[in-house]
Order: structure tokens, then C-alpha cells, then sequence
């Protein structure tokens, strides 16, 4: 079976370094998988993308090494095993806040006896190898959104659920929850306090830590930290100020020259 690469990062001690992806492109995803992520994740909950295109936008990264994630809509049994069956080598989960949406997540990515899944891997045997039933369940990863009050309240109970993966906290949703600012990079006293906390609790269960991030600097010091799954951005996010910056800097020049004139 074709190795998680994720994984062995983490078992190395490093950090893996992910994309995002929010257009419902194909050549975005593929481009974007050319450019030397670890680990790219096709945002099936705000991003304008349906399953179909995430269908097309896995095939895509598929011509590259960089592993292939999915963030679902919602905690939904369904579409967890279709995006699996799909070829997405882990699942990112929103929203979950209690061990019974942790057990949830964790059954529908794994196949039986350690789960629930059903069996139709489909693109995922080609994507991965012929062996993919027998390896699936230690290959997969499954990764709960810590991102409200209720999950900080059931941490130790979410953090403690047999075959979690990871955490991944959502700083937008975790700021709302706590009064602040719906933002990456958060800097605010009791954001920060419950980040920390959130990683702490991680390392303690043997759950690996992870992030959204903004800027690069916050993505390193995020990683500093002992964070192991760092995000930078997003597809249009960063086309959208490469395309600023370039527009601007041609603006900036023809009105310097016709100053001159």
C-alpha cells in the first residue's frame, strides 16, 4: 500500500507543512500540488465544492507525492466513507465536541472490527495499491476540529478516544466560540490560553496537534510551539493577493514614471 507520508513525518518528529484548497478546480488543485506541500486538503465544508469536484481535485494531486485530505461538511457518516473510498488519505472533521462525535469520526474511517466503515474503496484501491483493505485502517488518518467551548469542556474526553489521529483547531470558530475574533494567527490572551491548552492536552493523550495558520512567521511559531500539522492560507487567498500584489506593483510603477514625465 502507498505509504502515508504524513505519518511518517510525525513519526520523525517533524511537522507537516499543508495547503488548502477552496476552488472547485482540478488545475488549481494540480498546480497547487506541484509546489511542495506536504499535504494538500480539498475543503469540501467552505469550500464551493461539491463531491464530484473533489473527485477530480484528488485525481489531480494524485500526480505528485503530496498526500491528498479532506475536509468534510459535517460529522456525517457518508460522505466520511465516500471521500475515503475517494482516495483521501485523512479525514478533518468540524464541530466535533463530545466523545460520541469523536467515536462517530473514528468508526466511519475504519473498517471492521475497529470501525464501521463499509467496504467500496473504489478509486482508493488504484490511488493506493491493491493491499488497501488490509492496510487502510493504520494508513487513514482521522483528525477532529477542535474549535468550540463544548470541545474545550470535553477535551480529555474527545483527546482519549481510541484510533483519533490528530486534532486540528479552527482559530475562526474557536475565537467566536470564546468571544473573540473570527481570525487565523491569534494573538488575543484567552484564545491563546486555549490553544495552549488544546496542544498540551494533545501531547499528553498522544494525539498529534494541529493548526490553520495565515502568515508564514505564525505558521512557524505555531510549529515552535509543537504544533506538527501547520496550514498556510488557502488557493484563492493566495492567488487572490499574488494577483494584488502584482497589479499594484504595475500601477506603482506607471504612475512613478508618469510623475517623471
Amino acid at each position: 500500500m502507498r505509504e502515508n507520508r504524513i505519518r511518517k513525518i510525525w513519526r520523525d518528529g517533524g511537522a507537516v507543512v499543508n495547503g488548502w484548497l477552496g476552488i472547485p478546480s482540478s488545475v488549481s488543485a494540480e498546480t497547487m500540488a506541484h509546489q511542495g506541500w506536504d499535504s494538500l486538503l480539498v475543503d469540501q465544508q467552505h469550500g464551493m465544492i461539491d463531491f464530484q469536484s473533489a473527485v477530480t481535485m484528488l485525481q489531480a494531486i494524485s500526480t505528485t507525492d503530496t498526500v491528498p485530505l479532506t475536509r468534510v461538511p459535517w460529522l456525517e457518516p457518508g460522505i466520511i466513507m465516500k471521500s475515503l473510498d475517494a482516495g483521501a488519505y485523512g479525514v478533518i472533521c468540524p464541530m466535533v465536541n463530545t466523545r460520541a462525535d469523536a467515536e462517530t469520526l473514528v468508526g466511519a474511517c475504519r473498517y471492521a472490527p475497529d470501525g464501521y466503515r463499509s467496504f467500496g474503496p473504489m478509486r482508493a484501491l488504484m490511488y493506493a495499491g491493491a493491499d488497501y483493505p488490509q492496510h487502510a485502517n493504520e494508513t487513514v488518518l482521522t483528525i477532529a476540529m477542535i474549535e468550540t467551548r463544548r470541545a474545550l469542556d470535553n477535551l480529555d474526553d474527545i483527546l482519549s478516544v481510541p484510533g483519533l489521529d490528530g486534532v486540528y483547531i479552527g482559530p475562526s470558530d474557536l475565537g467566536l466560540s470564546l468571544g473573540g475574533e473570527p481570525k487565523p494567527d491569534q494573538t488575543d490572551a484567552t484564545i491563546m490560553a486555549a490553544i495552549k491548552r488544546i496542544l498540551g492536552a494533545s501531547k499528553q493523550h498522544g494525539v498529534v496537534p494541529g493548526i490553520h495558520c495565515g502568515a508564514p512567521a505564525y505558521a512557524a511559531q505555531m510549529v515552535r510551539l509543537g504544533f506538527q500539522l501547520v496550514t498556510l492560507q488557502s488557493d484563492n487567498g493566495l492567488l487572490g493577493q499574488a494577483a494584488k500584489r502584482v497589479v499594484g506593483e504595475l500601477r506603482d510603477d506607471l504612475a512613478g514614471n508618469a510623475g517623471s514625465r
